[in-house]
């Protein structure tokens, strides 16, 4: 008889059409595992009774409106109730949507995709770099508008760069980072990066990038692209103090999670002139507000949170998924735990 895992989701035709790739692999991989929809706006003692025996437990996702509905709390307290299960797995790179300290506390493991959007995000990454420097916004706007180069050529041409010769500031150097570093070589750029963990020289000198302290990082890097989990020792690791030590002519990336960056101080900071410009592919409130001043400054692009966005990264995520969640079932070790900080 097959373990039972159970996907925790709103129950919709994508939650359900999901449901069905991923026992399509558990079965192709043995069939071992069956994976359940449970409905994640169900009564907890609900949730709790239909999740009873489960090895292990998916977030499912985010709702259609793009938020994580069910809380990190919820998925605290629903994992005392599962004794049986001693994973939590995440769809995504990131696991903010979880407590995962008082989950260790549990003994439960929480894993994310294992990399499985890596490529995905880095080369978003530098398409935003490359966006703001040759000002791509404006170069579309201008055609769609019918106003072919005229708004473009107003700016001064001081202001459109190519990467040769730059020098571009990775913070963390994980799957995501490192793969932006490799990417980058073929740009003639010069990457330097800061990490608070030691990785061993084989794995710098396939990054082709080098470490130095994170000050010096940004007070010399003409681009900073953020590469890190949203925990409490990264939220708002970027703020006033950071964007007084960059160089006015310098470019903020972020594709990790929005309150890595203090999103005030970063609106201050351009509005200053401090930096130069921004690509965001996340903000600190999601979806963005009508209102934002982001949308309406000057090098600033903005794109949804859909970095991650190509077929290869859901193929990747799923086949992960399954697989350890077969670990779980089995008793090995479970892969891309993510540590509580």
């Amino acid at each position: 008889m097959a373990a039972t895992a159970v996907m925790i989701a709103p129950d919709t035709d994508v939650s359900r059409a999901k449901l069905a790739v991923l026992n399509t692999i558990a079965k192709r991989l043995g069939g071992l595992v069956e994976i359940t929809l449970v409905d994640q706006t169900l009564p907890a003692d609900e949730i709790a009774r239909r999740c009873d025996g489960a090895v292990a437990l998916l977030a499912g996702g985010k709702s259609p409106n793009g938020k994580w509905e069910f809380l990190p709390a919820q998925f605290t307290e629903l994992m005392k109730k599962v004794p049986t299960a001693n994973l939590l797995q995440a769809p995504s790179a990131g696991t903010d949507f979880c407590d995962k300290v008082a989950l260790a506390e549990l003994g439960v493991k929480v894993a994310n995709n294992g990399g499985a959007n890596a490529v995905a995000v880095a080369e978003h990454a530098i398409a935003l770099i490359v966006a703001v420097y040759r000002k791509l916004d404006v170069q579309i706007a201008s055609i769609k508008g019918g106003t072919w180069w005229e708004p473009v050529i107003r700016h001064p041409v001081e202001e459109f760069h190519t990467l040769v010769g730059k020098r571009i500031g990775i913070v963390g150097l994980g799957r995501i980072g490192s793969r932006v570093a490799k990417r980058l070589q073929g740009w003639e750029c010069e990457v330097v990066y800061h990490d608070i963990l030691d990785f061993p020289r084989e794995y710098e000198e396939a990054a082709h990038a080098k470490r130095v302290a994170f000050d010096t990082l940004l007070k010399t890097s003409d681009v900073v692209s953020l590469h890190v989990p949203l925990e409490r020792t990264t939220r708002h690791m970027m703020s006033d103090r950071e964007f007084a030590l960059m160089k006015p002519t310098a470019l903020l990336i972020n594709t990790s999670r929005g309150p890595v960056v203090d999103e005030e101080a970063l609106i201050r900071a351009l509005r200053a002139k401090k930096i130069f410009g921004a690509g965001l592919d996340v903000v600190e409130t999601e979806p963005i507000k009508r209102d934002n001043p982001l949308i309406g400054i000057e090098n600033v692009i903005l794109t949804p949170h859909q970095a991650t966005r190509a077929q290869e990264s859901i193929l990747n995520a799923n086949d992960f998924i399954v697989e350890n969640i077969m670990r779980a079932a089995r008793g090995e070790e479970i892969q891309s735990v993510v540590e509580p900080v």
